[in-house]
This record gives structure tokens, C-alpha cells and sequence, in this order.
């Protein structure tokens, strides 16, 4: 039960990189809340880096942290599910009211032929009708409330609150199929089981159901991200899993840069693209190869993280928890910026990074100060009272 450095690692790394995404989608031609007058397909390619394994990787850690959280409860006698809620659901509410409108009135500014000229107290008291604001087309609107970027804490809620149900009804079929899928997943199978769910998954469900993060109608989502997060859940105390991780993880980085090489070369420089898509068998390839990247990108950063896994220090302990506070504001920081940022005219090669200095740097100072406030910090995800730090001297070596 000591804690896996390796894992806080991974998941500051993979949060991190979601200031970059949302700053590239400022400038990609993929519809997102507000454009720059200079996107285009340019950055496209480097986007899908990490568009097929991005969330799925912070699923999977979040099966790992809702392991830890859940043993503890178990072992301390304490409760579980509710003080889980309440750090997950509290942030969405505060989130989806204070914290993302601000988004959805820029988007309504910049998507409103001859702009949108309500004031922002105006804007709220329709925001909390809730309904349709503004559509550019039939199925295609700005509506509230909403989550936007925010739809992982309702998705994690979700999983959560399956998972915890299931482990009360039937703890022993919960273990036993934790051990069989240790077993399955060490040695060679470590990287070809996952990758099949994964291809199956995608095969299957993409063409049908498309990414709407609304919960309730999101079936490919959830065929990919539940079942991660049970997979970071069962095998989260899984020696030989994490073992086989760390001994493929050269060979999981060069299959997931050769899916990668392989979806761009094929969708960005072979002449196909939306409006010229490639025929149906090698669109199915394409899935495929999308499914290898993904699993093996995720692989390949738990494996070359492993080693870290005693790696306890004082940056790891101050970023740990800022992660969540930074989430929840990223990107609405993003778009207020990139807003402001327009009528500056500044070069795309000086605005997009001093966007993400700028985010990261407001992120941080909004998280310095919720820290230092005890009632803001359960809006963000964190205690009452920040839990007062082991010397790092004394600190328990992890297991393993």
C-alpha cells in the first residue's frame, strides 16, 4: 500500500500535456470553443502524438489511485464512496457554474454572426435556464449547462460508483478476475491483450457512436475508458504486470511510434483526409493502428516510468497536488487568453507559446492561492486541510 511515485509521475506528465493539446486546439481546424484566425491543418499531425492515448492513460491512473484509495478505506475502516463523491462531484458542480461559462460566453462572442453583445450577468441568468443558446446548425449548438473539458470528473464519478458497487456484491469474482488478468497480462500478453480490446473496441463502435463526452450516449468512450480504469484497478498491486511494463518498454515505444507514423502518413500526407476518406479496408486498418498506439504509448510510459517508482521528492510532493486545481482551470484560462490575445495580431510562433507559459503560469498562481484558502480547496479536489508532509527523510521506501 506505500505509495507509487511512478503513477503521480505519470499523472502529472499526462495532465501537463493537456495545456498543450487545448493550446494546439486554439490552432487546428477541429472545431473547438474559440479559433485562431490562423488555424489550420498544420499542427494536426502532431495532435495525434497523443489524441489516441491521452485520456485513456489518465483512466488507467485513476483505476491505480482508486485502488489505493479503496485498500486504504478498507484497512483503516473508513468510508469510501462518499468522501470520493464529494471530491469528484463537488468540483464538476463548481466547475460546470463558476468555472466554465466563462468559456461558452467567448464561444457565443466569437460564433454569433455580429458578435454577442449580452453582458455577462445576462449571459449567466440564460446559462441557468439551461437549453440551447445559440446553433449554427441542427444538432450543432452552444448549450447549458455544461461540463466541457470538466467531463472526466463526471466520467470518473461514473466508473467509480460501478466499480464500488460491484467489489460490495461480489468481492471474491472481482479478485479472481484480478488475478486471472495478472496473469494474462504479463509476458508477451502484457502489450497484445490490451491492444485487441482496444482494436476490437474501435472496429466496432467508432463508426457508429461518435465522441460526445455527454455520458449517457458516449458508447465507444465508454468501451475504451472503462474498461482502462479497471484495468489500472485490478492490476494496480499486479508486481508481474507492472514488471512486464517495465521490461517492453523499448519495444512498446517503437510500436506506438510506428502506429503513429503510420496514421499520419496515411491521413495527412497520402491525399486522404475528410473530404477524400481512404477506402473501408484501410480505414479499418487505420483503427487498428490506432488501437496499437494507443495501448503501446501507454505501456511504453508506465514502463520507462517504473524505475521511478521510489522517486519521492519535493517537486513530485508540490505538484502532486496541484494537478486537479490546474485541470479544472486550464482551459478556461486557454480561451480567455487566446481571446484576449487577438487583437494583439501577435506571430503564431510567439502567441502559441506564450499561451502555454501563460497557463501555466495563471494555473499555478490560481492554485497557490485556493490552497492557502480552506474553503475553496474542496472546489478544486483537495482537503479541508492540506495533510501535513512526511520528511522526506522519513519517508517509506515504495513496494517492490
Amino acid at each position: 500500500m506505500s505509495r507509487r511515485h511512478d503513477i503521480d509521475w505519470v499523472r502529472i506528465c499526462a495532465f501537463g500535456l493537456l495545456v498543450f493539446y487545448h493550446v494546439g486546439m486554439y490552432y487546428v481546424s477541429w472545431d473547438w470553443h474559440v479559433k485562431s484566425p490562423y488555424a489550420g491543418t498544420a499542427l494536426e499531425p502532431l495532435m495525434l502524438l497523443t489524441s489516441p492515448w491521452r485520456m485513456s492513460l489518465l483512466f488507467v491512473v485513476s483505476g491505480v489511485a482508486t485502488a489505493f484509495l479503496l485498500g486504504k478505506a478498507r484497512r483503516d475502516g473508513g468510508r469510501f464512496l462518499g468522501p470520493r463523491s464529494w471530491r469528484l462531484l463537488l468540483p464538476l458542480l463548481f466547475g460546470m457554474f463558476v468555472v466554465v461559462p466563462p468559456q461558452v460566453y467567448l464561444e457565443l462572442a466569437e460564433k454569433v454572426p455580429g458578435g454577442y453583445h449580452a453582458g455577462y450577468a445576462a449571459f449567466m441568468a440564460t446559462y441557468l435556464r439551461a437549453g440551447d443558446i445559440y446553433c449554427t446548425a441542427p444538432g450543432d449548438c452552444v448549450d447549458s449547462p455544461t461540463w466541457n473539458h470538466l467531463w472526466f470528473l463526471a466520467y470518473l464519478w461514473a466508473y467509480t460508483v460501478v466499480l464500488w458497487l460491484v467489489s460490495k456484491l461480489a468481492p471474491k469474482p472481482v479478485e479472481a478476475v484480478g488475478a486471472w488478468l495478472g496473469r494474462r497480462l504479463s509476458g508477451a500478453g502484457v502489450l497484445v491483450w490490451p491492444v485487441l480490446w482496444l482494436a476490437l473496441a474501435r472496429l466496432a463502435l467508432v463508426g457508429r457512436f461518435g465522441s460526445t463526452h455527454d455520458l449517457v450516449d458516449d458508447w465507444y468512450n465508454h468501451a475504451q475508458y472503462f474498461p482502462m480504469f479497471l484495468l489500472g484497478y485490478l492490476l494496480a498491486f499486479a508486481d508481474g504486470f507492472w514488471e512486464s511494463l517495465q521490461r517492453r518498454r523499448w519495444t512498446a515505444l517503437a510500436a506506438a511510434l510506428a502506429g503513429y507514423l503510420t496514421l499520419i502518413g496515411v491521413w495527412y500526407f497520402s491525399g486522404y483526409g475528410d473530404d477524400n476518406p481512404p477506402p473501408d479496408a484501410m480505414r479499418m486498418l487505420l483503427r487498428v493502428t490506432w488501437a496499437i498506439e494507443q495501448w503501446c504509448a501507454i505501456a511504453a510510459a508506465f514502463g520507462f516510468a517504473y524505475r521511478f517508482r521510489n522517486a519521492d521528492s519535493r517537486a513530485l510532493r508540490y505538484l502532486t497536488p496541484a494537478v486537479f486545481p490546474v485541470y479544472i482551470l486550464h482551459q478556461s484560462v486557454i480561451v480567455v487568453l487566446a481571446h484576449a490575445s487577438k487583437p494583439l495580431d501577435l506571430p503564431v510562433l510567439l502567441e502559441g507559446p506564450l499561451l502555454v507559459a501563460l497557463t501555466f503560469a495563471a494555473c499555478f498562481g490560481g492554485y497557490e492561492i485556493v490552497r492557502r484558502i480552506p474553503p475553496l480547496r474542496p472546489l478544486f479536489g483537495l482537503k479541508w486541510k492540506a495533510t501535513p508532509a512526511t520528511p522526506l527523510a522519513d519517508a517509506r521506501p515504495a513496494a517492490g
